[in-house]
């Protein structure tokens, strides 16, 4: 990126350090007002990685990078940790999840670091941050159940565990008419409970088999989700072209132009 300065990490540092001594808004802030910074900050680095764009790369990665430091500048001074001791627990946590390549065993079998995390954890939601997405949280839940063995051995099992539980929400929905609102369900309502259980149930089983078969449910349903805007986009495009509007249009006129969309992508 030749349009872009480089500097030395300690260069940031030295920065951050200087901010804090000289700025009155980075002075004032704490450990626990930037929170909404870093998740803010987060996000935008994931959707420059999501559009490929290393331009916003290096500059989402660069504001993030600002968080990591801003703390650890804010806890040295309070005393309790610096950089450095943030870089040896990073080298520390390297070493320890390659012990192949590291240390005593250097040169020895690799061990699956969840199977090496499950010795010391004292349940499989240990560590587990209570915000992360639910689609994520499956993921790894599966993954640290799948670490002490509780996994099948392919995509088979999780494959029929998705049929099976498809069909236990097709007979909720028989059950109850065909008929659940979109909105205004009442909290008590049981065959609203009853349905939003096994659905739970069925996402739970779409994720266990996208894991088996290596793929992220996050990432995959994000492109689900960019690849539907992106053909319902065309569908807008289409109608308003042809003088439809569809708002009022309908599915039996809307599917057809899906469809038209769907072939000129192919």
């Amino acid at each position: 990126m030749p349009d872009l300065p480089r500097a030395a990490l300690d260069d940031a540092l030295a920065i951050m350090r200087d901010l804090r001594a000289r700025d009155a808004w980075d002075r004032a802030q704490t450990h626990d007002s930037l929170r909404p910074y870093l998740n803010e900050e987060m996000h935008e680095l994931d959707d420059a990685l999501r559009d490929g764009d290393d331009h916003a790369m290096v500059g989402e990665l660069g504001d993030v990078l600002l968080q990591v430091l801003f703390h650890a500048v804010i806890a040295e001074e309070r005393g309790a940790f610096d950089a450095g001791h943030v870089a040896g627990s990073l080298v520390h946590k390297m070493t320890v999840r390659h012990p192949w390549l590291y240390g005593e065993r250097a040169g020895t079998d690799r061990e699956p670091w969840e199977q090496m995390k499950a010795k010391g954890r004292r349940s499989i939601a240990e560590g587990l941050p209570e915000a992360l997405p639910p689609l994520h949280r499956a993921h790894r839940l599966q993954e640290r159940a799948a670490g002490v063995g509780f996994d099948w051995p392919d995509a088979t099992g999780p494959a029929a565990k998705v049929r099976e539980e498809l069909a236990e929400v097709e007979e909720v929905i028989a059950a109850h008419g065909h008929d659940f609102p979109t909105h205004g369900v009442p909290s008590g309502d049981p065959g609203h409970a009853a349905l939003e259980g096994e659905l739970g149930d069925l996402l739970f089983a779409v994720v266990n088999l996208a894991r088996k078969c290596g793929v992220h449910p996050s990432l995959a349903l994000d492109k689900a989700n960019a690849k539907f805007q992106r053909r319902f986009e065309g569908i807008e495009r289409l109608a308003a072209a042809r003088g439809i509007d569809v708002r009022t249009a309908g599915l039996a006129v809307l599917d057809p132009l899906w469809d038209e969309v769907k072939r000129g992508e192919a």
